[in-house]
């Protein structure tokens, strides 16, 4: 069925994930005739997200009174009765329905959508046409996760760990390719667990080097966060060998102080993160990170927060990616003792403070440098290293250019195009 034009309005909370299913919704709507509609997809991620997520619901019944209010994603998938008696709401679909073009056909619907999202085994390889008003394209690869860190419920919202074959990723990938999309981002919800339930198990890294020998004509392709405790040797030799993987990866690190990682059981060790990056360097000696850091988690003493500070400094995180704790009901983590709420702030303003200087330094060593960079709009875009630039010249979007970088501040790159 071939999609029209439609005026449903899809409103996007939380993740690159929920970015990308986004577009499948928009895309779906349109091929079913669905109309006069807003979507909210929903972030559960914090208690905040929630609150947020809330408010925008509420919002989205003021501002559109004639419109049918559908809302989904991870908030809802865990509370679908709260967000269905919130006045205006007509539809509350779960996490599964939303991936389901039905879903969006006319006639009628249960106002309550939302199936055991633990019962569901499979996840569809679905395609989408590409991103409005982006140049870089994000691609579902796996959905859930099986793992139970202590202060999350995404587990609750997205179900097991499920991969996409891949095949039907390089499909989506060359699809995309051809749109004129040049760059593509793998992410998930848990994208270093892919493959341990497909044939083969095939391993992230595996699939990283699939993908780049089946889709050549693609110029780049980037990962989204990843657990570093996780990461398999054919990843390391991907990032060794292949120019078009870019140097950058981010890293669910979330804290930096051994006692504190035992207590969220994430699965990487203080020494297990920092022997990652001295790896990942020695292979790829321009990789730069990311890392998502939570401040104030349940427990955390003063001296165990400047451990963090003191040990991403020490691996040379560069990007920081920093949240108060938040508690979220329902989680361990809600029920340990708790550091008080001015602290848990304090501490997320030293982190962004830390980051801002990290950030700044790196800049600074890429003064005089050239730098690919592919142009998003208005001139600015990212680099390989993921470094924010913005380039004279007016440089078409979506192309990548060679660009000198001229001089820098404290939260970007100056170029202009190169010879």
């Amino acid at each position: 069925m071939s999609a029209r034009p439609t005026n449903t309005q899809v409103i996007t909370l939380g993740c690159r994930l929920n970015a990308f299913e986004s577009e499948m919704m928009r895309e779906h709507g349109a091929e079913q005739g669905f109309d006069d509609a807003v979507i909210i997809n929903t972030c559960t991620v914090t208690a905040e997200a929630e609150r947020q997520s809330r408010q925008t619901v509420r919002r989205a019944v003021r501002d559109n009174p004639n419109a049918k209010i559908v809302v989904t994603g991870c908030a809802a998938q865990l509370d679908p009765e709260g967000f269905a008696a919130i006045d205006g709401v007509d539809r509350v679909i779960g996490n599964a329905e939303k991936l389901k073009p039905a879903s969006f056909g006319v006639g009628d619907h249960p106002a309550v959508e939302v199936a055991d999202i633990m019962t569901v085994t499979e996840t569809a390889p679905h395609l989408i046409n590409g991103f409005d008003g982006r140049s870089r394209a994000f691609i579902q690869i796996q959905q859930g996760c099986d793992h139970r860190c202590t202060f999350c419920i995404i587990p609750f919202a997205r179900g097991p760990n499920r991969s996409v074959p891949a095949g039907a990723i390089a499909e989506q990938i060359r699809k995309l390719v051809a749109a004129g999309f040049g760059e593509i981002v793998l992410t998930g919800v848990d994208i270093a667990s892919y493959g341990g339930d497909l044939p083969g198990k095939p391993s992230l890294g595996e699939l990283v080097r699939r993908l780049l020998a089946a889709v050549p004509e693609l110029p780049r392709l980037r990962l989204s966060s990843i657990d570093p405790a996780v990461m398999d040797d054919a990843l390391f030799q991907a990032l060794a060998e292949e120019d078009r993987l870019m140097p950058h990866l981010h890293l669910s690190l979330q804290a930096m102080d051994d006692m504190v990682l035992k207590r969220m059981k994430r699965r990487h060790s203080v020494a297990g993160a920092l022997a990652f990056a001295e790896r990942a360097r020695k292979v790829r000696p321009d990789v730069v990170f990311g890392a998502d850091i939570i401040a104030g988690f349940p427990t955390e003493t003063d001296e165990m927060f400047q451990a963090t500070v003191d040990n991403l400094k020490k691996l040379g995180v560069t990007y920081y990616h920093v949240f108060s704790y938040s508690e979220r009901p329902g989680t361990p983590a809600a029920n340990m003792p708790a550091v008080p709420k001015p602290v848990r702030k304090e501490r997320a303003e030293i982190l962004r403070r830390v980051g801002d200087e990290a950030l700044s330094e790196y800049l600074g060593t890429l003064a005089g440098s050239v730098a690919q960079v592919l142009i998003e709009k208005d001139g600015t875009g990212f680099s390989e290293h993921y470094a924010p630039v913005l380039v004279s010249d007016d440089p078409t979007p979506g192309s990548i250019v060679r660009a000198h970088v001229d001089k820098f501040d404290n939260e970007r790159l100056y170029a202009s195009l190169a010879a």
